[in-house]
């Protein structure tokens, strides 16, 4: 009887937790992460209350702050774990309405060490990619458009500590982009793919994005809803911040160890491709003087620009920053006015992956990585007359890329690998913090 008992008893508890589970729509999604709390992003498929409960190993379990998913949010859940120690990885469980959702993975999220003024900055590993799309049969265009979604659960055997989604992180279609309930559904759909959740799940997140998850393709500054798109972002992000130039759009700034991140927005501010006007807006001014600010002020062994659009390379085709020469133009002259050391520039779209280097008299090379496409349509190989492309670093078809940040302080070295979309290694390409000093 007492086995019986036991035994009725588990499948209660199992019948719950799928219960619960059918409550998620997408998620847990891990934002960003800190050294006093990290963010927790979840979607429930009807109201109600979510709270996460995380402890480190040997710990008792403790809990956020319940959060209520409403309809009119988009049934969107964000939760803050604030009672965390630096530099420590904790274990979660996601409870729905206080009882908890069975995971087929294990949970972990980490905080931020404080190695300042103490050891040597710990090595630890990035992830990026761009250009993700999943189909949605009747949305699509007749012709079908990418695929591989394994190459999600890639990106999570390579143990990243961050992933960075650098635009395009999902497809508008026609019936999304002219009203924030199309909008809306679009990252639904997108969020809540299979094979996409492990690596939300496991791997902190920090995005910015280009044409296709702001608006229209090729969308620019006239786009109308570009103030409700850049609201539905960040709801569906854990960014640390947003608007860091303070006059609109999803710019943004953070640090993990030694390296400091600058997420641009290259929609918002963006003058029309085809305006025959001279010296138009790409990022605009209000962006570029807080981006040389801020690389001005940071003390960081890399600063990594990312945006969703080329920077350095020299090919004026498609939507590259070479296109509005005047304002690109300008960006490089300031970099090397200031003397502002060991910048990285980092980009998607181009549904190709290479690495661009342009060579400067009396200054260290300024390198574009761009990475692209996750699942998103390829094309073949192709000379666009990108004068400055790298030799046998390109690939095209699906990939992603890590970067590992390893060595001593003040010697520090960023190797990038680029991977196809089972995993396997394609090229590596090294930049030590030496070669992005000025010389004497």
């Amino acid at each position: 009887m007492k086995n019986l008992l036991v035994y009725l008893f588990a499948i209660c508890l199992s019948t719950s937790a799928i219960a619960q589970g059918e409550l998620v729509n997408s998620g847990p999604m891990l934002g960003y992460s800190g050294f006093r709390e990290v963010l927790l992003w979840l979607q429930t498929t009807e109201p109600a209350e979510v709270k996460v409960g995380y402890w480190k190993d040997g710990e008792k379990e403790r809990f956020t702050e319940t959060f209520s998913t409403l309809k009119k949010d988009d049934l969107i859940a964000k939760v803050f774990p604030d009672q965390v120690d630096y530099g420590t990885t904790y274990n979660y469980k996601v409870y729905i309405n206080d009882k908890p959702v069975i995971s087929k993975f294990k949970l972990e999220f980490q905080t931020q060490p404080l190695w300042q003024y103490r050891t040597n900055p710990p090595d630890f590993r990035v992830a990026l990619g761009s250009c993700s799309f999943i189909h949605e049969v009747q949305d699509d265009n007749p012709q079908p458009y990418g695929g591989g979604y394994e190459i999600f659960n890639s990106i999570t055997q390579k143990n990243p500590d961050l992933m960075l989604w650098m635009g395009d992180n999902m497809y508008l279609r026609t019936p999304d982009f002219l009203t924030e309930n199309g909008i809306r559904h679009r990252y639904r759909h997108t969020r809540r793919n299979t094979e996409m959740q492990e690596l939300l799940a496991t791997t902190h997140n920090y995005a910015t994005w280009d044409d296709h998850d702001y608006g229209p393709n090729d969308g620019n500054r006239s786009y109308v809803l570009k103030e409700t798109t850049e609201k539905v972002f960040n709801d569906y992000w854990g960014n640390l911040n947003t608007n860091a130039a303070g006059n609109g759009g999803v710019a943004q700034q953070f640090v993990w160890n030694d390296v400091e991140f600058f997420m641009l927005d290259n929609r918002t501010h963006r003058a029309p491709n085809n305006s025959l006007a001279t010296n138009k807006d790409y990022l605009g001014k209000e962006q570029i003087d807080w981006l040389i600010d801020a690389l001005t002020s940071s003390k960081a062994s890399f600063k990594i620009v990312i945006s969703g659009g080329q920077i350095i390379s020299d090919a004026a085709v498609y939507e590259n920053y070479v296109t509005f020469p005047e304002e690109r133009q300008r960006l490089l002259d300031r970099l090397e006015a200031e003397r502002i050391e060991g910048v990285v520039f980092m980009s998607g779209d181009r549904h190709h992956t290479e690495i661009s280097r342009l060579e400067r008299q009396g200054a260290y090379p300024l390198i574009d990585i761009t990475c692209s496409p996750l699942t998103a349509g390829t094309h073949a190989a192709r000379d666009e007359g990108n004068t400055l492309q790298v030799s046998g670093k390109t690939f095209y078809d699906h990939n992603f890329g890590t970067l590992d940040v390893s060595g001593p302080w003040g010697n520090r070295e960023l190797l990038l690998t680029i991977y196809d979309a089972q995993g396997d290694s394609v090229f590596d390409y090294s930049i030590s913090q030496q070669e992005l000093n000025y010389p004497e």
